[in-house]
């Protein structure tokens, strides 16, 4: 019932940056966390960054210091700003939302994200 989207991939050239959206939107209890994820083709989807109800955020070591994750007002949107982008951080970039009632967990469909020269 809760509906996930995000924007903002596309390609750009190492060392560029880009801003992904995430906005939630439906029949919401509260939000616990929202956080992005991303994965490459055959791997495992891993934590990029994630912020928690109390404003708290992680980040994965890969990408410290160069992207920042943000959440607006209302608290049903979470940004990612990514900043000094590598070839490595190529990849389907997930966002996940975190609720207080089953089944906790609701993704978005991905953005493509492709650094390359």
């Amino acid at each position: 019932q809760v509906h996930v989207a995000e924007s903002g991939g596309g390609l750009v050239q190492p060392g560029g940056s880009l801003r992904l959206s995430c906005a939630a939107s439906g029949s919401m209890d509260s939000i616990v966390g929202m956080g992005w994820y991303r994965q490459t083709p055959g791997g495992k989807r891993d934590l990029v960054a994630n912020i928690v109800s109390d404003g708290s955020t992680n980040y994965a070591d890969s990408v410290k210091g160069r992207f920042t994750i943000s959440r607006d007002n209302a608290q049903n949107t979470v940004y990612l700003q990514m900043n000094s982008l590598k070839p490595e951080d190529t990849a389907v970039y997930y966002c996940l939302v975190v609720i207080t009632t089953p089944p906790f967990d609701y993704w978005g469909q991905g953005t493509q994200v492709t650094v390359s020269s």
